[in-house]
């Protein structure tokens, strides 16, 4: 049988990418979004399959959330504030959008009995990790970013839901994620920048930050490999993932990739030192070994990766009057 999926963010750039995948495979999959920064564009085919089904919704209104769960057998839970580099300017929304919205999620499955829950974390838990590549055991060092430590909050509960309450989860920790319907990071900035102005290019940062990212349809494998997992009954009740591509590129990297492609040479302007904002870490690699070891690999590189990110923004630059 077709196990019915519940997707918090379906509108969203990684949770409207895994409801097409879903829905190719033949499940159920109900959307939940409040489309603060969701699309409903990006659920276009989506919506013309019989088996999705979207609801318009807050995480933070738990009845309604409640409501919502009832019948679901899993949850993959993607809705998230994902803006690392302004949280000191708004330090509850990381608070209210990523772990209140989570403790929600958590409570609406124990009050509907669901038992799976899929949790998109991030690689910013390890702040600046002592240890590359930074793999899943690693010593946690003192958080560097609001998100960041949101984020890690969220795990810690997952966590405790699981002894608690008997629910089996799987945490992913994420690069930076690229490719089609991506709306925000440094590649989408870049974009806009050379878009409105050609000749110049200001870069938060030296330039020399090392930075790990995945093509979104090899983040989406990596988590349904990852999801096979839990059809064994002798499987781990909590367990965490990196995932990411087995390699790193320097800011000044994909900016050479990027205007490449663009067909552009503009004059370059650095500010921040080593570090673009607050919480910006000048060097994120995490080992994948963990998931590769389950038979998955990534299937473009970085540099393929943010050609496709860039092929897409420029196919697609409503996005940037969308995201305002």
């Amino acid at each position: 049988m077709r196990s019915i999926n519940f997707i918090t963010g379906a509108a969203g750039f990684i949770g409207s990418n895994l409801t097409d995948r879903l829905l190719y495979d033949g499940h159920k999959v109900i959307g939940y979004d409040n489309f603060s920064t969701g699309q409903e564009i990006f659920l276009k085919n989506a919506s013309k399959n019989p088996n999705f089904n979207l609801l318009k919704g807050d995480l933070l209104d738990e009845p309604s959330l409640t409501k919502a769960l009832k019948g679901v057998n899993r949850v993959w839970h993607f809705a998230a504030n994902a803006d690392v580099r302004f949280g000191i300017q708004h330090p509850k929304k990381d608070l209210e959008q990523n772990t209140i919205a989570t403790a929600n999620v958590l409570e609406a499955m124990r009050s509907n009995n669901v038992k799976e829950i899929y949790f998109s974390s991030t690689g910013s838990v390890y702040g600046e990790a002592q240890v590359i590549p930074t793999d899943e055991d690693c010593p946690f060092p003192v958080q560097t970013s609001l998100y960041g430590a949101s984020k890690l909050a969220c795990e810690g509960m997952i966590a405790a839901y699981c002894e608690g309450f008997d629910i089996k989860a799987r945490v992913f920790r994420f690069v930076s994620i690229l490719g089609e319907r991506y709306t925000h990071g440094h590649i989408f900035d870049f974009v806009k920048q050379l878009k409105e102005h050609p000749n110049k290019l200001s870069v938060l940062g030296d330039g020399n930050q090392r930075k790990s990212y995945l093509y979104v349809q090899d983040c989406i494998e990596a988590m349904l490999f990852v999801s096979k997992e839990l059809s064994n009954e002798r499987a781990l009740k909590y367990a965490a993932y990196n995932l990411g591509a087995d390699e790193y590129c320097a800011v000044k990297d994909s900016i050479g990739w990027i205007t490449k492609k663009m067909g552009l040479d503009p004059k370059l302007s650095f500010s921040g030192g080593d570090r673009g904002w607050i919480g910006d870490n000048p060097f994120i690699y995490l080992d994948t070994k963990k998931v590769r070891s389950l038979g998955w690999n990534n299937k473009l590189s970085i540099r393929q990766g943010i050609e496709k990110t860039v092929d897409w923004l420029l196919a697609n630059d409503w996005v940037y009057s969308a995201r305002g």
